[in-house]
């Protein structure tokens, strides 16, 4: 198992924005975290990171208990987060981003053909690598945000809001990256709300209100429950 949490408390002084929370993310798998504005989707993640304070419970990757491991820490251990917002150096060139990502790697010889390859699944980046981060679109700058991500050689990709605000035609190539990634053995965890998409693409699904797992389960059980889920997630 690659991400285990385990009954995870996050407090922002007297808000309880984590009651409890279980999840895991297993090999080559994609598990989708579900649910409204302030559910608390965004806090897992920045958890995971080391990027919000743990009051209780626990995060484990490969076994290793990682809870109070600094961010820098978890990123050499292989976890990368595509943040919402992309935050990309819009004054660096795509080129440039893409090296950021792999800063903290001590294998040298393995970047460029990994370069070659992110470039191989963002075509659109290739075709402008040295020109400014600046001049890319919203979707864009979104694939570029997961480019970078992927050059920390992470055994887990986290994404949150993936998609949020792209135009249709940006998501589906995203969604599409995802799915080769999937089938080339990454792990993913990502937070979004798409449902019918992660109904096909994710493998297992958890949905969050108000700080605590509601719902969890299977692609086929969350079609089963589809009404039900979209209450929650606000959609």
């Amino acid at each position: 198992m690659r991400l285990e949490v385990e009954d995870l408390h996050v407090h922002y002084g007297r808000i309880h924005a984590l009651r409890g929370v279980s999840l895991s993310v297993g090999d080559a798998e994609i598990v989708a975290v579900l649910g409204a504005n302030g559910a608390g989707k965004s806090s897992l993640l920045r958890a995971i990171m080391g990027l919000a304070p743990v009051s209780a419970g626990r995060v484990a990757l490969d076994g290793v208990d990682i809870t109070d491991w600094p961010p820098h820490r978890r990123v050499r251990c292989n976890l990368s987060l595509v943040p919402e917002g992309r935050r990309i150096i819009m004054s660096l060139t795509i080129h440039e981003n893409l090296l950021m990502g792999a800063f903290a790697r001590h294998d040298a010889h393995t970047i460029k053909p990994e370069v070659d390859a992110v470039y191989g699944r963002f075509s659109n980046l290739a075709a402008r690598r040295h020109m400014a981060a600046s001049v890319l679109s919203g979707g864009e700058q979104q694939m570029l945000a997961i480019a970078r991500a992927l050059m920390t050689n992470p055994e887990l990709l986290i994404l949150d809001e993936a998609t949020e605000g792209l135009a249709p035609i940006i998501r589906q190539e995203i969604w599409k990256v995802l799915g080769k990634l999937k089938a080339s053995g990454q792990s993913i965890l990502i937070v979004d709300k798409n449902v019918q998409v992660l109904a096909r693409l994710a493998d297992r699904h958890y949905v969050l209100e108000r700080g605590r797992v509601r719902w969890r389960g299977s692609s086929a059980a969350l079609g089963a429950d589809l009404d039900a889920i979209r209450r929650y997630v606000g959609v």
